[in-house]
């Protein structure tokens, strides 16, 4: 008799992977001073520490529907989590960046695997009417941790050195392999489809071309990385819409819904990504504060986003999806002009309470987001919706991390003064984000009115 799978506990040992590695993320923003500082590099190179682990989790993403055909989910587990053991130990020992960089490669392949297979466990195993709570369970993973993690890496940074960052994770990643280990038992799966060598090959050169190149924007060096983009994009949208069993099936993208609310999650990974970096290094290098001050600031907004992420889910199986989804965006293009303004004449509690707004909006909409997206396709398409979302949602962190840090940089080289450049950085990329949460704001109200 077939063991069957405990729901719960392996979505939360799928799920502590998936934090630990976007609180590291977060964690490490505010050590980013430090860091420029200990290895002598640029605010353009360190946030690569951060887009390293981004990009690599968005090429392995779109892998893992490969994986998931062929191997047991506990194997994949298992892999997953020594993984990250192994990429933690690294960083703690590493004496250089390069070595720091590896780790946090490690880490992103660990959470390119584990994160579709948290979101293949729920959308697979759990009952339909419950499945909008289940995946704000799942969601609590990545939208809690990066306002958790600049406290958490403040803390550890001022107490002792950031390599602790990633010592003190190693216990959290043997909890998780214990629970997964109990939780997911040996299930026999019918192995199918062939991996698709040019589409990887394709994702690959796109994510890394287009990367590099939003890193070196504004230099005649960018355009060489924007031609290997735009060859890995052609080269995967055309096997995707010519072979049979392509990697992703793209004709999901065809859903107007799930076009969507795929967009809106995305802004929502680019507001949480993009205010973690912002906030911690402004508030260390503008106000004169520490890590553990401006981790701090950033800690009520975690606590508020921790408790309504899984209510949110609730709520939208209870109610709907048009309330949870229409007010959450509203609070979050309030709190996200708040927070614009609040950079001009900063006030260290007007930020707090800025961002606990803000973090309330993220709550009721990101992760009903996901859900009411993947309701608008057919079951048969859950594999590639959920790959889809997935794969952008770190992609999009990814191209958020990169944009923020290079129009502070450039704002940064732009004036004489350090600390005026880094206030109109600052506020230049905040500006550029709220005109995507308006976009988003206005087309979900539009959907909504269309659909009534």
């Amino acid at each position: 008799m077939e063991k069957k799978i405990h729901l719960l506990l392996a979505v939360l040992a799928t799920g502590m992977m998936s934090f630990a590695g976007v609180l590291i993320e977060t964690a490490m923003n505010v050590t980013f001073p430090t860091l420029i500082s200990e290895f002598g590099i640029t605010t353009g190179q360190v946030q690569w520490v951060t887009t390293i682990y981004l990009l690599v989790i968005a090429i392995i993403v779109p892998f893992s529907t490969y994986l998931l055909k062929n191997f047991q989910i506990r194997t994949l587990f298992l892999a997953s989590n020594l993984l990250f053991i192994a990429g933690l130990l690294i960083d703690f020992w590493s004496p250089s960046f390069l070595m720091l960089l590896v780790g946090r490669l490690l880490q992103g392949i660990s959470t390119g695997i584990a994160l579709p297979l948290m979101f293949h466990i729920i959308l697979t195993y759990t009952p339909i009417e419950k499945r909008g709570a289940m995946i704000g369970i799942g969601n609590l993973t990545t939208s809690i941790a990066p306002a958790i993690g600049p406290t958490y890496g403040g803390v550890l940074t001022s107490a002792m050195t950031w390599h602790y960052i990633f010592l003190f994770l190693v216990p959290v990643l043997l909890l998780s392999l214990g629970l997964g280990l109990y939780a997911i038992p040996a299930m026999a799966i019918q192995k199918g489809g062939k991996l698709d060598v040019p589409s990887m090959a394709g994702i690959v050169l796109m994510f890394t071309g287009f990367l590099l190149f939003l890193n070196q924007i504004g230099t005649l060096m960018s355009l060489v990385p924007l031609v290997v983009g735009l060859v890995g994009l052609g080269l995967f949208y055309h096997r995707a819409t010519t072979v049979r069993e392509p990697l992703i099936r793209l004709t999901v993208l065809k859903n107007k819904g799930f076009r969507l609310f795929l967009l809106g999650f995305l802004v929502c990974q680019f507001l949480l990504l993009g205010i973690s970096f912002v906030l911690p290094n402004f508030i260390q290098i503008v106000m004169g504060k520490d890590a553990f001050i401006a981790g701090l600031v950033m800690l009520p907004g975690a606590a508020v986003g921790a408790i309504l992420a899984p209510i949110s889910g609730r709520v939208l199986d209870n109610h709907g999806a048009k309330k949870p989804i229409l007010i959450g965006l509203a609070l979050v293009t309030i709190g996200w002009l708040a927070l614009t303004l609040l950079l001009q004449t900063p006030v260290l509690l007007g930020f707090v309470a800025a961002h606990v707004f803000y973090m309330i909006g993220i709550g009721f909409s990101y992760s009903n987001m996901m859900t009411t997206g993947m309701s608008q396709i057919k079951t048969e398409m859950f594999a590639d919706g959920n790959a889809i979302f997935n794969t952008l949602q770190q992609f999009s962190g990814a191209v958020a991390t990169a944009i923020v840090a290079t129009i502070i940089n450039l704002a940064q080289k732009s004036q004489t003064d350090y600390k005026m450049g880094t206030v109109l950085g600052s506020q230049l990329a905040l500006i550029f984000l709220f005109v995507f949460v308006l976009l988003v704001f206005i087309s979900c109200f539009r959907y909504f009115k269309e659909k009534k």
